[in-house]
Formats: structure tokens, sequence, C-alpha cells
């Protein structure tokens, strides 16, 4: 860019057209760009250095479960296995950290959905692209002056009365995540979501932690019991050194054991030893 007011003029530009507040009083945005790309735009007083904007592109054609068998993320006995778990209703959380494939993994996941049932998908900012025809999108909106916005909490809320066979959140990041375990153990079982973690049992444990964050004053033995009866299996996501995103844990949630969360191992991938049940 020749200035700092060229690329300002476009971060505003994209800002609006998104319907993303972007000043000095908001001074980041968050939001998608027409072919579906994310972007992210901070200027000052937050951009110390000045404004800066990332776009993150994602493919035009959506992956299949055979796309990952091929690209070594998974192998075709795990896309067996998860596939039968999708269609049987367990409720999934698929974690990992940021570019790991989750949201990837959770578009494959959701395409084992049968066709007959309902899903009420819920976003921050879309992403989920998985072909699925019986579905209802909803993304939040984030709050500006004079307008409180919509949370994913209060859509996840609301998703509640619009008789959803499944509900599928793009990402808990925060209270809204009791209301997912919520929906999980009172009828809408099958339902998926995805959060930032870096192994499946740590989040289990972050996943303790923003039950805790909505204000509910539950003893944490009770946050562990709802977690663990909410939740039948943690997928976790992993980019290694190589550059592949694997599926480097598939863990069952089995209850509770004492004071803790009771997991095991059904596969996990080594470097050594690749994946092995």
């Amino acid at each position: 860019f020749a200035s700092e007011a060229a690329l300002l003029v476009l971060m505003h530009a994209i800002a609006r057209a998104a319907g993303r507040p972007l000043d000095a009083a908001s001074p980041m945005a968050d939001g998608r760009l027409p072919d579906g790309s994310r972007f992210n735009a901070v200027v000052r007083p937050v951009a110390a250095d000045g404004p800066a904007l990332t776009i993150r592109k994602f493919r035009r054609d959506v992956k299949g479960a055979e796309d990952l068998v091929t690209g070594g993320t998974w192998t075709q006995r795990m896309a067996t296995f998860l596939s039968a778990c999708v269609r049987a209703k367990a409720n999934v959380i698929v974690s990992g950290g940021t570019g790991a494939g989750k949201t990837t993994t959770l578009n494959v996941l959701t395409s084992f959905v049968p066709r007959d049932q309902r899903i009420v998908m819920i976003e921050d900012v879309g992403e989920l692209s998985a072909a699925v025809e019986n579905r209802v999108l909803l993304e939040a909106r984030p709050p500006v002056p004079g307008d409180p916005g919509v949370s994913v909490r209060a859509l996840v809320v609301n998703a509640m009365r619009m008789r959803p066979d499944r509900v599928i959140v793009g990402e808990c990041r925060a209270a809204e995540a009791y209301d997912m375990l919520t929906a999980m153990n009172t009828g809408h079982e099958g339902s998926m979501t995805t959060i930032h973690a870096n192994s499946a049992r740590e989040a289990l444990r972050r996943l303790e932690s923003m039950v805790l964050m909505a204000g509910t004053e539950m003893p944490l033995r009770a946050v562990r019991q709802h977690v663990s009866s909410a939740i039948h299996f943690v997928v976790h996501m992993a980019r290694g050194g190589d550059g592949v995103r694997r599926m480097v844990e598939i863990v069952e949630v089995a209850g509770m054991e004492g004071e803790g969360i009771l997991t095991q191992d059904v596969w996990a991938w080594t470097a050594d030893g690749g994946f092995r049940p």
C-alpha cells in the first residue's frame, strides 16, 4: 500500500460491507468476506505500529471424508468409526489449536448426519460449509453503540426453541459452553462443537472453566458431572511439523471416577507408530 491512509480506506470498506464497526471506539473487527474468507482488522489505538489487516482464505471445494484419508488426516477405519458415532447421535467435541483443521473436521462430521434430521448451525463468524440440506444457519452479531448485538450464547438458547434434532456450534469460547452442554443433556443428542485446546483432556478442562464462566455457581464436581454426561467423544486435531493436519487423538469420555472425569483412548497418532487404536 502506498500509505497507511490507503490501507485504512480498504479496511473500512471491508468492515462496512461486513456490517462491522471499525474506529477508535471499536478498534477491532472480525468478519467474513463474500467468498467465505475470514478477515480481522485492527486499527489504532490498539494497533500500536499502525493498522493491520489479516485475511484467512479457505479452500473453495468442500473436503469430504475420503479427502481427509488421502491427505493423511485420518484412516478409513477412523472415518468409519466416527461416521457410526455421528449416526448413533454421540455428542462430539473437536479440539485443537488455530489452523489445526477443527472446522474442516467438523464439516466432515456434520456431513455424516442423516438427511432427515434438522440441524441448527450457530457461529460467531460463518465458516461451516457442510453440504447439509435440512439446516438453519445462525450467526452472531457483535455489539455496536446503540445495539447490544446478539451473542453466540443467546443463539444457542434460541436454538432450543427451533425444534432441532442436533445443534452444531462452530466454536465454544465462553459461557455458551454451559448452554451447549445443557442442550446435549436435554434431548439434542448428536450435537457437536469445536474448542481451542492443546489436547483432548485439556479440552475437557477448558469446558469446565467455561461452564464456571457462565455464572452458574455450580460446585466443581457438579460441573464435571455435567461435562461427563454430555460429552461422549473428544477428537483432537494438530498440525505437525510436516504441515499435515492430523487427528492425533480420539478419546472416549466414560463418566466419572472419584472427583475426576474418566477418559480412555480410542485412537492415537505417534510419529514413530502412526495411527494406532
